[in-house]
């Protein structure tokens, strides 16, 4: 494995981690088997952004075996479980209560990197700022508690602006050869809007990205990297906006290739996917060259894609919207419905059917996703 110094922190991370959806809906016999390979791979470096309680029991108990030194983890401020779903919060006593449930689960004394949760607009980086979660942070880290401050967005405008305050020691930001070609905005949404590329000529990577990378790397803050594959799009010739498939060790070695990338953490359902993460430290420099695919990048991209990343949720009817999307996106670039995939979808407790088309999800949805559109193609293709 390769190791890497997590900018100013000093601390030493894999160049491949893990991200914690992975966890979701596994037994924590599954969980404890992905972490022993992981483990055994070298992987020293987990991502539990989950409120989900079951998930957090079971990282921590499969991870109690091994020394606390030994792993380094990337743990999520302002992540909570209501009602059995997923929830960004801001409210300071669930933030304060939730952060304790996961040094509890995960049956440690401190996190490595004390993450601030999903904050992608001005208004609530303001207010982070200047209010009683920061503070809490900050208190954490001067307990020893958390050992790193840090902060997730798919913004570059805020990633800026959290580089600007000096606190801040970790980004965890969402990288891809897609992403990059996208110019910065403070509305996330536009970003994956068709009109975006209209007329544009891929250069390479958008300057102000480039720009955020470099200020990065010379602040010594670390960025850790999400949506390295961009939700699996890029290693599809039908889905990737450059019309040809990339492999993992293609959009690995793309990201850490950037500059203050210390870790891509990597989404993986098996041990198998971790293998093919893994398979970065000991391909040849040719298997990782990705310069022919996007030397031939079309001139537009995708518009609204789902990331299944979570953040729609919660929602009123208690549909796992970010599943829902996967199997519908799965479903739809084969030319019938697979069986498993049926199956998949119809052992799910709540159904596309179900929803009220309130909306809460696509405000929440830092991608721009016509959600509602995407449970009614659901209802139609799979019947419920």
């Amino acid at each position: 494995m390769e190791y890497r110094v997590l900018g100013r922190t000093g601390i030493k991370v894999s160049a491949i981690g893990i991200g914690g959806g992975g966890f979701e809906n596994k037994s924590y016999v599954a969980c404890e088997e992905m972490l022993d390979c992981a483990i055994k791979e070298g992987i020293n470096f987990f991502d539990i952004y989950n409120s989900n309680p079951e998930v957090r029991s079971n990282v921590g108990q499969a991870l109690r075996k091994y020394p606390r030194n030994s792993f380094v983890i990337e743990g999520h401020l302002c992540s909570t479980w209501d009602n059995g779903q997923y929830r960004r919060t801001r409210d300071f006593n669930e933030v304060v209560n939730a952060f304790e449930d996961l040094l509890i689960r995960l049956q440690v004394d401190y996190v490595d990197v004390g993450m601030i949760h999903y904050v992608d607009d001005q208004k609530d980086f303001d207010n982070i700022f200047h209010g009683e979660i920061i503070n809490y942070a900050k208190e954490l880290k001067e307990r020893g508690i958390i050992t790193s401050l840090g902060l997730s967005t798919h913004n570059p405008d805020i990633a800026f602006r959290a580089v600007e305050t000096g606190i801040i020691d970790v980004i965890l930001f969402s990288i891809n050869p897609a992403y990059d070609m996208l110019p910065a905005s403070e509305d996330v949404d536009i970003l994956f809007e068709e009109s975006t590329f209209k007329n544009r000529i891929y250069k390479g990577i958008d300057p102000k990205r480039d720009e955020l990378y470099h200020t990065c790397q010379n602040a010594g803050v670390a960025l850790t990297v999400m949506k390295g594959y961009a939700a699996g799009v890029l290693l599809s010739d039908k889905e990737s906006p450059f019309e040809k498939a990339m492999t993992p060790v293609q959009c690995l070695h793309y990201c850490l290739t950037r500059p203050a990338v210390a870790s891509v953490m990597v989404g993986v359902a098996d041990t198998n996917q971790i293998l093919a993460a893994t398979a970065y430290v000991t391909v040849s420099n040719t298997e990782k060259d990705y310069s022919e695919i996007l030397a031939n990048a079309p001139r537009s991209s995708f518009s609204g894609h789902c990331m299944y990343c979570g953040h729609c949720a919660p929602c009123s009817k208690m549909i796992d919207i970010a599943s829902v999307n996967k199997y519908l996106d799965l479903a739809l670039i084969q030319d019938r419905v697979p069986e498993t995939i049926k199956n998949h979808y119809d052992l799910l407790e709540h159904h596309a059917n179900e929803c009220i088309e309130c909306g809460h999800c696509m405000k929440n949805c830092p991608f721009g996703v016509e959600v509602i559109n995407k449970m009614k193609q659901a209802v139609k293709l799979f019947g419920s």
